[in-house]
């Protein structure tokens, strides 16, 4: 007889602070709205809101956790509250300039039972990956959301060191901005060290104008059955959110 499970709505943005950016040329004429709190910010988070309240659990990278740039305000628990998220985290890793920082998020609504932030590592630093736990035991369910550095070195040892966090956990989730494929050689420490599997299908999610590399990524351990991802708009980020549905296990989350 089938084990119980319960489905689950997961979403996964690079959220870009709130920031505009529809066409390359942006990131030189619009360079000041990722020190500014100017420009349709507010509005772009609402839509993001919007987005996210149809979810269980969303991930979030690029959230400003309160600087100037976003008005002071701590993006993650205002998305939080406009979408009616009752269980919400940060993990503020990188500063620019003493006008800018950045941040992981999770919003959940399931009460999780332990979170925990780490440092990644890497030649520059400001890296970081958020860890949810939900459900007793070593059967829980587990939530990690991170953003990888860009150089392949760094991230390597970034992917050994979540690897060795979800090596002991047979029911996981990692999703976040990866900015790599799926397939490329240093992801491979993640499939060889945890049950997590690459992706069944190709999601292209960068650059949102015009996709074509797939480099944000929502990952489940083969505990879990996928039903359903695809990618769709975050404001106006220049990446794309990645959305799935997948079936857990009852117990994972008790």
């Amino acid at each position: 007889m089938k084990s119980p499970t319960q489905t689950l709505r997961l979403l996964t943005a690079n959220i870009q602070a709130g920031s505009s950016t529809r066409r390359y040329s942006d990131y030189v004429t619009r360079s000041w709205s990722h020190a500014l709190p100017a420009g349709q910010k507010r509005s772009s988070l609402d839509a993001i809101a919007q987005l996210a309240s149809g979810r269980d659990i969303v991930g979030l990278q690029e959230a400003d956790p309160g600087s100037l740039r976003s008005g002071f305000t701590n993006q993650t628990h205002y998305l939080a509250q406009r979408a009616g998220f009752n269980y919400w985290s940060h993990q503020p890793n990188r500063r620019m300039g003493g006008v800018a920082s950045s941040a992981n998020g999770l919003l959940s609504r399931l009460e999780p039972v332990e979170v925990q932030d780490h440092a990644l590592p890497g030649r520059l630093g400001g890296r970081g990956v958020l860890l949810a736990r939900f459900g007793d035991g070593d059967e829980g369910l587990t939530v990690a959301v991170a953003h990888l550095s860009l150089g392949v070195s760094s991230r390597l040892s970034q992917l050994d060191f979540i690897s060795d966090l979800l090596s002991d956990h047979p029911n996981a989730v990692l999703m976040g901005d990866f900015n790599c494929t799926a397939d490329r050689p240093e992801m491979q420490v993640l499939y060889r060290k945890t049950r997590l599997q690459p992706p069944g299908c190709l999601v292209h999610t960068f650059p949102s104008w015009g996709p074509d590399r797939a480099i944000d990524h929502i990952l489940t351990s083969d505990t879990l059955k996928v039903l359903d991802t695809r990618a769709v708009p975050a404001a106006h980020s220049d990446h794309l959110a990645v959305e799935m549905e997948v079936e857990v296990p009852d117990h994972s989350l008790r």
